[in-house]
């Protein structure tokens, strides 16, 4: 079974309007001694009996991980001492990055990068509050290809303020040509403590609207090469992240830094969203419970590959009433899954209103 590890920088240059991760704005560096509490943590979870494994994927994650210098990340993942084929990613603004320090990444043995581009339009890159422009973005596709990088995923976010087809097709094209392998696409969703929350955009589409640009999205991914493996994430072959599917799959994962969750065993943890704590060392590891059958099953039917009834029972001691198969021939002539007796899948169209079908059928 696989093992990952999430190393959380919570430092931004800015708040972007939309975000509600837990992260510090107005930052242009990560502190020397957030890396140091990153490290002491790591070895805490080392010398202790949780693990000793070593990570077969390793994610920095944010706020901005490329404001982490190249010696800094070498330090971390030389204390990961992750496997030799091991999946490193790291998350990167556009903005963020030079010719030199995706190079320094490329060296200190990141082989995965992930570029938040979000739309190829400069207005609504504004409005978002992102600090790159797309010619920012193009630069950065070409110096991370340069660098060595030919595992880059690229960020599209749907269903924003006065969103049109155009945008999703220049931002794609900007991504696909820029040698991106994998890309993540969400709809933007407004969240209560954030910019927008507190002060929503105009124009944006109806609930209907956003339905029929997520479709369209698939549509445009999948005549692009880019299959759907996720219900947001779309890979060409052999390029699907293996560190978030470890998540899907209940696998094990530590998260490391203020905010970040574990699940380890089927036991579940987290640090508090308390960046000083962690740093000082009084942030403890609060215990979220175990794992269960409703979340497998919330899991799964994200996924492509579905839910295995048979894994199911074995798991979990679950079976399929008559009722709920009834249901599923219904939810089947309205085109939103497909059912071969033993595997349940959502198809597009179902995968967006999953929260739906898993209150009314489990």
């Amino acid at each position: 079974m696989a093992f990952g590890l999430y190393l959380h920088i919570p430092y931004c240059k800015s708040k972007c309007s939309y975000c509600d991760f837990y992260s510090m704005g107005r930052r242009t560096e990560v502190p020397q001694a957030y890396v140091d509490a990153l490290l002491r943590e790591m070895r805490r979870f080392t010398n202790c009996d949780c693990t000793a494994l070593r990570p077969d994927t390793l994610y920095f994650g944010g706020g901005t991980p490329s404001l982490l210098t190249p010696a800094q990340v070498t330090r971390l993942i030389d204390e990961a001492s992750p496997v030799p084929s091991a999946e490193i990613t790291l998350e990167a603004n556009p903005d963020t990055v030079t010719a030199e320090s995706l190079a320094g990444y490329r060296k200190a043995g990141v082989n995965r990068l992930s570029i938040g581009v979000q739309s190829a339009s400069d207005r609504q890159l504004a409005l978002l509050g992102r600090a790159h422009t797309t010619q920012t973005a193009r630069a950065a596709f070409e110096m991370a290809q340069k660098a060595g990088f030919t595992n880059i995923s690229g960020d599209i976010m749907l269903a924003l303020p006065d969103y049109s087809r155009t945008e999703f097709d220049e931002t794609l094209s900007l991504i696909a040509e820029g040698g991106a392998t994998h890309i993540s696409s969400y709809l933007l969703k407004i969240e209560e403590k954030t910019k927008f929350g507190l002060h929503p955009p105009k124009g944006l589409p109806e609930e209907d609207q956003a339905a029929d640009f997520y479709l369209y999205a698939v549509e445009q991914f999948a005549a692009r090469g880019y299959a759907q493996y996720e219900i947001s994430n779309f890979a060409q072959p052999g390029y699907e992240s293996r560190h978030n599917m470890i998540y899907w799959e209940l696998g094990d994962y530590l998260g490391i830094g203020p905010a970040a969750y574990s699940c380890m065993s089927g036991e579940r943890f987290h640090y508090p969203a308390d960046l000083n704590a962690f740093i000082a060392r009084t942030a403890p590891v609060l215990p979220d419970g175990k794992t269960d059958a409703e979340e497998y099953i919330m899991l799964q039917l994200r996924l492509a590959h579905g839910l295995d009834l048979k894994k199911l029972r074995t798991g979990f001691g679950l079976s399929l009433n008559e009722e709920q198969h009834k249901k599923i021939t219904l939810y089947q002539k309205a085109g939103l899954c497909t059912f071969s007796g033993d595997v349940l899948w959502l198809t597009p169209k179902g995968l967006l209103v999953q929260n739906s079908i898993l209150t009314e059928l489990f």
